[in-house]
């Protein structure tokens, strides 16, 4: 590991750097025991270089509880120093309402299903039936606005779908469960569209748990699922394949949809790690389970209504984005993306970012930063911090090959920083 042979974060001089928050020393010391360029850790942490060099410098401070995030986790921060050096700022937390003592969820959550809690609420089918209703109401607000506003507002619902359980009997007992397994999963996805790491794998597990207890298969499936999805994001693509993998070996008798989830996120991490005849396998496999889905659409979750032929030609682009197929990257998100509804406003900044990146390398500067220009407003408000980083990357990109384009991104990035 460069100069020094031990442990990164046990060099005193970058133990204090992190420690006193000069990431300008963080950097300069980073890079001198790794031998990094000042883009390879752009890439790491999601900045360009010029960038980096600014905060290098000292011509630049980061002030951004995000971007601190970004570089902590890029650089792999040790717990302890993320801890004392990434205080919790109730006003300017990303994901206030997961910044919790622990990594784990509320403790009393586990205890309140488990166990006999003096209550006097009662439940009756005609209000799980309403709270299944709102639940899926509030999965589709956040499709437009976003994680960040909806994270309080579905923590206390959960509570009050626990609060349910003590006055609930026989058949209905086992709904709360499931309901409550549903809302983990999505305060499980929420904690990780904020690359919030720990609280979403905290919360993925409680859904898990609460999905075997409910004796619902799709949901076990699905939290092992969005466990692949992580480790992709992460760009670990031997772990997304294992869970992914268990994902469909571990609950039999899931939906078509749910085993075309798993399917495709095998394929995903097979792309990542360079394996390209397993990924047009896997995705051909998941493209015949959605077509099968499609047919009895009724059978499927009600979490699944975004999983449709749109959404995989998505997928099937973002595989051949791992792979280096620049051309049929470009292919398949422009048609995803023509397909994909407005109210998609997430999804579609998302999808603009990467689309904006397969452009960039199939050397398609003008056009690729035309996309990545216009989606910066979106990946400002709905799209921080994958949207974002993405649009840093392509920014890395066109700069590497001399475009203009990626000055005219980099200021753009820097209006909205």
């Amino acid at each position: 590991m460069g100069e020094f042979p031990g442990n990164l974060w046990s060099h005193p001089q970058l133990a204090t750097a992190v420690t006193s928050e000069d990431w300008g020393a963080v950097f300069r010391t980073y890079r001198k025991l790794t031998g990094l360029s000042q883009t390879k850790l752009g890439e790491r942490v999601g900045l360009v270089q010029p960038d980096v060099s600014d905060i290098e410098r000292g011509r630049r401070r980061v002030t951004s509880v995000e971007v601190r995030q970004r570089i902590m986790e890029g650089l792999g921060v040790p717990p302890d120093f993320r801890s004392a050096s990434v205080p919790l700022n109730r006003d300017t937390d990303p994901v206030p309402g997961l910044s919790l003592p622990g990594a784990a969820p509320d403790e009393d959550l586990l205890a309140r299903v488990t166990s006999v809690v003096d209550s006097s609420h009662r439940v009756d089918a005609a209000t799980l039936d309403w709270l299944d209703r709102l639940l899926a109401e509030h999965r589709r607000a956040e499709d437009t606005i976003g994680s960040r506003p909806l994270v309080d507002v579905m923590r206390q619902q959960l509570r009050t779908v626990v609060d349910l359980y003590a006055g609930a009997r026989g058949d209905l007992a086992d709904r709360v469960v499931r309901l409550a397994s549903e809302h983990a999963q999505f305060l499980a996805w929420m904690a990780q569209d904020q690359a919030q790491t720990a609280a979403a794998l905290a919360w993925y597990d409680r859904s898990h748990e609460w999905a075997l207890e409910a004796g619902d298969a799709n949901m076990a499936a699905t939290t092992l699922s969005m466990k692949a999805h992580m480790a992709w994001s992460g760009g670990r693509g031997t772990r997304c394949v294992r869970l992914a993998e268990a994902a469909r070996w571990s609950a039999p008798g899931t939906s078509p949809g749910v085993q075309g989830m798993a399917a495709q996120m095998a394929a995903r991490g097979h792309a990542l790690d360079g394996q390209a005849d397993d990924a047009v396998r896997l995705l051909d496999e998941a493209e015949g389970l959605i077509r099968r889905a499609s047919e009895h659409p009724e059978d499927e979750p009600v979490w699944m209504y975004f999983y449709d032929e749109t959404w995989f030609t998505l997928q099937r682009g973002m595989t051949a984005l791992h792979l280096g197929d620049w051309r049929a990257a470009v292919d398949h998100i422009t048609v995803g993306l023509d397909a994909l509804p407005d109210e998609y406003r997430r999804d579609k900044t998302w999808y603009r970012a990467c689309l904006a990146h397969a452009l960039a390398g199939a050397g398609e500067s003008a056009q690729a930063g035309s996309v990545a220009v216009a989606s910066v407003p979106d990946a400002a408000a709905v799209g921080r911090p994958h949207s974002w980083n993405e649009l840093h990357t392509t920014a890395a990109l066109l700069m590497r090959r001399g475009a203009k384009e990626g000055q005219q991104l980099v200021a753009a990035l820097r209006e909205f920083d």
